[in-house]
This record gives C-alpha cells, structure tokens and sequence, in this order.
C-alpha cells in the first residue's frame, strides 16, 4: 500500500525495489534534519555557545607523562613544594646578609680608624720644633720672635696646624708687614715673613734710641744695629709721644718715603699734625709736608721740583701741604 508523505506541500511516494512502495522516511524529511542540525551549530556560534560534538579530544595522560619527562628521557616525580623548608632558607640567607654587613661596616670603621690614627696622631705627620724654618727676618724682626710663636704648633699633626691662627699671631708682630705659613709634607713648616726697618728712631733727651714702625709699635730691640739711613724724631717721653697725633701723622709720612730720600733726611720736626717737617742733608733741602694726607699727590709734586733745577733754582724749602699750591721759597 502506498505512503504518502507531505513535505513542503507535496505529497512524496517511494516504491521499493520489488515494485512495491517504500515505507519510510521521505527524503524531505531527511533533508529537514540535516538543515535542523546545522541550524543549532549556527546558533551556538552566534549565542556563544560550544557544541560538545565538535571539541578536539585532548589526551591528559600522555600530556602529563610529557610534562614529568627529565632531560634524557626518565620519568621523574614532579616536584613537591616544602614551604617550611622554603621559609627557613630564607631567614638563613637573610642572616647571612645580616653578618655579612656587619663584617664589612667593622672592616671600614677600622680602615678609616687606622688612616685618622696615621694623619692625626702618628709621629709621621707630627710637625716637631726643629723642623719649622723662617724666611725673611731681619735685624728689627728676629727670627726668634717668630720661632716663639710657630712653635707653638709643635707637637701636632701638621694636618691640624692652623695657618691662619700662625699668619694673624706673626703679624702681630710690631715690624712684619705680611707673614705666610706653609706646610711641607710630612712635618715641616715654613714661615716667610715680610719685615720693614723702623720708620723711625725716637730720640729722648737722654740720647736713648727706641725704633718704631710705621703704626707706632716699638720694634725689636738689638745691640749693635746701625741706625744709619733712619729718620730721627727728637721727643720727650716715648710711650707719652706715640700716643700724640703729630707723631703718628710723622710715621706714616716717613715709612711711605722712598729709601733714596729716607736716607738723606737728617732731621724731622712734629710740633703740630699739620707741619711735619723733614730736613734732607743738613738743611739743604727743608720739605714741610702738613700731615699725611694726599701723601701721594705731595710726593709727585715734592719730586718734581726737587729733581728740576729749572724750578727748585737756588731755593731750598719747599711747602706741599696744599700739594695744588705748593710753595718755594
């Protein structure tokens, strides 16, 4: 008996191979299953979903066996975690780190004690008494005065001698116009020092000479020294007359002289501080100078008249304390 089966619409009928109709089902409704099928596929890949039947099969066993395989070719265990061991490596490492700073901070604080040690106080940099030198001294500045005073820096590292404190104590000196200490590795100092003659000598009624310099300090007093060549002022009382303005304003005119007219001068007068009065050669020439100031615009002007037979003619004073109107007579 034949089947009909209505796909589409369509009424379908199979006859089987005997001539008689096939009992089955119509092609239509296979070809609707296979269009089901792919229809779902579609779905899950547009919703996101997997489709069990289409996943790779994936064979752990021999993924693991891979994985615990060594270098040649032997089965090892996998490796097992101790977390207590772990935890005690690291504090043993941490101490070590620990002791190994220490170590090393000891062995910098005794370098550094050793090299302090060997600067500061070892006797290899200890400046010693005999080892200071002085430079410069002449008969109104001894060398001894200086020596009293560099040595007291004997005895410590030269390292800690303080040059500073040595230079402003020297130039303390009634004399030293300028001093410069110098350290010499490795223990020897040398001081060089700039020492000027005496501005003048102070003459007192009693013949008595004391020699000053130019800020009115007494200089070094020293048996048989030649006062040849220094200006002579005649006072009364030394320690009253360098107190006196005309006797300061008639050191700084005489120290600041070239040594040329320093050496002729044979007489200087001070009543007042605003006639200082220098004779040159026994009264040849008779300089008044007023006081110090413009000193060097009045040494200019005293030169050039002096040194001009045309001008100084047969005069013989000359008065520059109005160096712009200066006097002859």
């Amino acid at each position: 008996m034949a089947r009909r089966v209505i796909s589409s619409g369509k009424d379908v009928q199979e006859t089987d191979q005997s001539g008689g109709r096939r009992s089955g089902r119509s092609i239509s409704s296979e070809h609707a299953e296979g269009r089901s099928i792919e229809g779902y596929a579609d779905r899950s890949k547009a919703e996101g979903f997997v489709d069990a039947r289409r996943l790779q099969s994936e064979d752990l066993v021999s993924k693991t066996l891979q994985e615990t395989t060594g270098t040649i070719g032997i089965m090892t265990r996998p490796k097992v975690v101790d977390f207590g061991e772990r935890l005690k490596e690291r504090r043993q490492a941490g101490a070590r780190a620990i002791v190994l700073r220490v170590l090393i901070g000891l062995v910098v604080a005794v370098v550094l004690g050793a090299v302090v040690w060997l600067f500061l106080f070892s006797s290899v940099f200890r400046l010693e008494p005999g080892n200071i030198s002085v430079v410069g001294a002449n008969e109104w500045v001894s060398e001894s005065q200086v020596l009293d005073i560099a040595r007291q820096q004997s005895g410590k590292s030269l390292f800690l001698v303080s040059d500073g404190a040595v230079e402003k104590q020297i130039k303390a000196i009634p004399g030293v116009t300028s001093a410069k200490s110098k350290k010499q590795l490795p223990n020897s100092l040398e001081v060089t020092i700039k020492a000027q003659k005496p501005a003048a000598m102070l003459k007192t009624s009693e013949d008595h000479m004391t020699a000053v310099d130019s800020k009115g300090r007494v200089l070094n007093s020293v048996s048989g020294v030649s006062v040849e060549g220094i200006p002579v002022i005649e006072v009364q009382n030394v320690d009253a007359s360098l107190s006196r303005r005309p006797i300061k304003e008639a050191l700084k005119i005489l120290s600041s002289l070239p040594e040329s007219m320093r050496n002729s001068i044979t007489k200087v007068t001070a009543a007042t501080q605003d006639s200082i009065t220098t004779e040159l050669n026994g009264g040849d020439r008779v300089i008044v100078w007023g006081d110090s100031s413009d000193l060097k615009l009045k040494k200019a002007v005293v030169d050039k008249i002096v040194n001009d037979p045309n001008v100084i003619g047969d005069k013989h004073n000359v008065d520059v304390s109005a160096p712009l109107r200066p006097i002859i007579k």
